[in-house]
């Protein structure tokens, strides 16, 4: 197995996962709000997994040891280096977190549930139970669930893999996608911060991090045969995760008619009901 197996074996859940009808239901500005108040969760957690690769093949304690393989070390801590300190419009330094959360306050999309929610997970002392007891939509909790499960887990294979083919690997044609959609059907206010970020993201992966991805999956699985299969099928439950996701803000994007009349303020916070 290698890279081009892996990416072949994948590639029907990535068209469907890039033909997604969650695409083309994205065409008023109300649409692009529940999107963003989603989807935060997946950029959040997005960091989790950036930080757990960086922990794993770096040192990050004291006293200080040197790693086991430097190359994946170097190719770990430049995506962090962008991901974690890259720069807004104005030139001043953000995490592609904070980006994200900045483009949602210029939409008017509500940013105060899901960063409380999200402050709640970084300071439980059980990531799981805390996921389990958030107001959100099923499928985004297993989404999150099965994030800090890899992690857990602790294999830095497993974790690259769905880092690489769950995330960065496809985040440029999927983002491509959401893009072309917002451009095309909105027009009543501007989402230049918000598209700075796509694109922001487009420039990074295609160039630089994917290709670097690609490389750290393959240095970190070599010639060993069950990592490759590790790679494969942890692959491929993350594709369906991302599915999932999709499909819980499509969800919510068509049953949406009570809460979003209620936005009267848009930071100020709302809750969704669903069955435990």
């Amino acid at each position: 197995m290698d890279i081009n197996y892996i990416e072949n074996k994948i590639e029907p859940l990535r068209d469907k996962l890039l033909n997604h009808r969650l695409y083309s239901r994205i065409s008023k500005i109300e649409d692009l709000q529940t999107f963003t108040e989603n989807h935060i969760y997946a950029v959040w957690d997005f960091m989790s997994l950036l930080k757990a690769l960086q922990i794993n093949l770096t040192c990050t304690k004291t006293p200080w040891g040197p790693n086991k393989n430097s190359q994946t070390a170097y190719l770990i801590n430049e995506i962090v280096l962008a991901e974690e300190t890259d720069v807004n419009q104005e030139g001043d330094r953000k995490s592609h977190y904070e980006l994200y959360l900045d483009a949602m306050k210029d939409i008017g999309a509500s940013t105060k549930k899901s960063t409380d929610l999200i402050t709640k997970m970084i300071n439980s002392d059980n990531i799981f139970k805390t996921i389990n007891s958030l107001e959100i939509h099923p499928n985004i909790k297993e989404f999150l669930k099965f994030t800090f499960s890899v992690i857990e887990e602790g294999k830095p294979h497993k974790i690259a893999a769905i880092f690489t083919f769950g995330r960065e690997n496809l985040i440029p044609n999927m983002f491509n996608e959401i893009l072309h959609e917002f451009q095309k059907n909105i027009t009543e206010i501007d989402i230049s911060k918000l598209i700075y970020y796509f694109e922001r993201h487009i420039e990074l992966d295609e160039d630089e991090h994917g290709p670097m991805a690609l490389e750290m999956v393959t240095e970190l699985a070599k010639n060993d045969k069950i990592k490759w299969q590790e790679i494969e099928d942890i692959s491929i439950t993350a594709l369906n995760k991302r599915i999932l996701l999709w499909d819980a803000i499509y969800d919510q994007l068509e049953n949406t008619t009570d809460w979003t009349k209620e936005r009267s303020n848009y930071n100020e916070t709302y809750s969704l009901n669903y069955e435990k």
